[in-house]
């Protein structure tokens, strides 16, 4: 089995990681990385929005895959797009780690003691949303790279806090930067936050037999929620969406946002239902949203990008 990832540190720990769970689900099977370096890693001076957003994270990997050069990726799913290429497919998805969004200063204790016009690091239209809405009056900075080059760049004075997800640095082994945690009430998380996603194509049935092992239902069933409601958003890579799904026994419950950069309008909303109506349910949330003024907000993003 040939696993085609990004070469990132972090991408590198969750492909290991789907390796050693496919070589105990299926003992004697080979498992090789197939690492490689995407456009996304490589344009680092410019917001995603301005190259082509997340996509670029995954497209390499995906071409990989159309020609037979691996047989699976792996990825963070708050990567994924929406619209997967013809003949592709997500075929499993792993238990979702902490899916929270971490604070993190080295010289205020909390988001909430920052001062007026601190300085603040994030490469997400999400975050920034979020955050500007909380605190109009902090100013919030393009911060690129991997997650060792933010740490470095707020250890150099650049920032005075920067935010990341906090799955990321857990698995790294860095969770001992993080000086707070932000609830999913003050920043939702984004569309798959804190879920490794595999990729195969979808006429590979041996693929697909050998990672249903993997698959964990709870974070399938969420997943399938939240971009159930991205999808129907139609929202671009400029465009500030979070969605985050929760099951509780056959509860499912999602809430989700759709901004402006500046954090204000900003629209949310929740949704409730059975577990087994989760596409229903992301959709219900977006029409919702859609229909509280979103739709305009996002038609005028739209505009805005490509003008």
């Amino acid at each position: 089995m040939r696993i085609a990832t990004r070469q990132s540190k972090l991408a590198l720990w969750q492909a290991d990681h789907v390796a050693e769970r496919l070589r105990a689900a299926h003992p004697g099977l080979e498992v090789v990385l197939v690492p490689m370096t995407t456009q996304g890693d490589r344009v680092l001076d410019r917001a995603l929005a301005q190259v082509g957003g997340k996509g670029l994270f995954v497209k390499e990997l995906e071409v990989a895959l159309a020609e037979n050069r691996a047989d699976i990726a792996v990825h963070s799913m708050k990567d994924v797009p929406g619209e997967l290429p013809d003949g592709m497919m997500l075929c499993a998805f792993l238990d979702r780690a902490d899916p929270r969004d971490a604070f993190l200063s080295q010289r205020y204790p909390s988001f909430g003691a920052l001062p007026k016009g601190a300085r603040v690091g994030t490469s997400s239209p999400r975050r920034q949303c979020q955050l500007k809405a909380l605190r109009p009056d902090i100013e919030t900075l393009l911060l690129r790279g991997n997650v060792e080059t933010r740490l470095r760049k707020l250890s150099e004075g650049e920032f005075d806090a920067i935010v990341l997800a906090s799955a990321g640095l857990n698995r790294l082994g860095l969770a001992s930067h993080i000086t707070e945690l932000l609830d999913t009430e003050r920043s939702i998380p984004a569309v798959g936050q804190g879920i490794v996603g595999i990729e195969c194509r979808t006429a590979d049935a041996r693929s697909r037999e050998l990672t249903a092992a993997l698959n964990d239902r709870t974070a399938e069933l969420c997943i399938t929620a939240e971009r159930a409601f991205a999808r129907r958003l139609e929202g671009s890579c400029q465009s500030p969406i979070a969605g985050f799904a929760e099951l509780s026994g056959s509860l499912l419950t999602l809430r989700g946002m759709v901004g402006s950069m500046s954090g204000d309008p900003l629209f949310r909303g929740r949704v409730a239902g059975p577990a087994d109506s989760a596409a229903s349910l992301g959709l219900n949330l977006a029409e919702r949203l859609l229909n509280d003024g979103a739709d305009k907000l996002l038609e005028e993003m739209r505009a805005e990008a490509t003008s």
